[in-house]
């Protein structure tokens, strides 16, 4: 059978949070790909995520968008039952969803730190404990993180930044709790991505990677369906740098 045929994923269901727009759609769209049923969460854009779905659908796949704000630990969890209840199960969690709010410490926001660990912090051990209840062996947890966890690289990102680097310790810590289960647990961290939001520093960003141009958001894709299929079962406990030589 030629390799382009194989999915990967076939009969795996799987449930990215943060889904329906940027790096998170290429990932709901590259799982898709190799096979797996797809539910995503989406928080505001809401015909965006319909349109990824009715897409994916109508191509033959089965997608499911599910309107949930990661900030809220119910709606994180009821996406999980959701999934499960309606897709009839759970192999995959890609936690995708994330927020920057950038800002000077002297004059942060309190209440815009909380609002981004929340998303940033506490929704990805939320949902990846819904979801471990659910799993049996082979179970994967993904999570995107960011460079930003070794390198801030730019002013009024430390809140950002801590953030990140509390997402690379915590997928440490649920490899050792989930690895006795046949769960792995990995984080990505990617560097300068470009997406719709990140275009406009494009020029600025690419004499910073040794490649020499941003990364693509299907590129994080295939990372994370990589760690998504068998290959990677050894694979756990690791936050994998995707930066284009950003930190070289």
């Amino acid at each position: 059978m030629p390799q382009s045929t194989i999915k990967t994923l076939a009969g795996k269901i799987a449930l990215v949070t943060g889904g329906s727009r940027g790096i998170g759609a290429a990932i709901v769209q590259r799982l898709s790909d190799e096979g797996a049923s797809v539910a995503f969460t989406y928080s505001s854009s809401s015909e965006k995520a319909e349109l990824l779905a009715l897409t994916i659908n109508e191509a033959g796949g089965s997608a499911l968008a599910i309107r949930a704000d990661s900030a809220d630990p119910d709606a994180v969890r009821s996406a999980v039952s959701q999934t499960v209840e309606r897709l009839g199960g759970i192999d995959i969690l890609v936690n995708n969803a994330g927020i920057l709010i950038r800002g000077d410490v002297a004059d942060y926001d309190l209440a815009d730190f909380d609002r981004m660990f929340a998303v940033n912090v506490r929704a990805v051990f939320v949902a990846a404990q819904a979801a471990a209840r659910e799993m049996g062996h082979g179970g994967r947890i993904i999570t995107i993180g960011s460079v930003a966890a070794d390198r801030s690289g730019f002013p009024g990102a430390s809140v950002y930044s801590m953030t990140k680097g509390a997402v690379a310790a915590m997928t440490r810590g649920l490899a050792r709790d989930l690895g006795p289960r046949g769960i792995t647990v990995n984080a990505i961290q990617p560097g300068p991505t470009l997406t719709d939001m990140s275009a406009e520093h494009e020029e600025i960003t690419k004499p910073l990677l040794a490649v020499g141009r941003m990364g693509k958001d299907e590129e994080i894709a295939s990372f994370a369906a990589y760690l998504a299929g068998p290959e990677a079962a050894f694979i756990t406990g690791s936050a994998l740098t995707i930066d284009g030589g950003y930190l070289a």
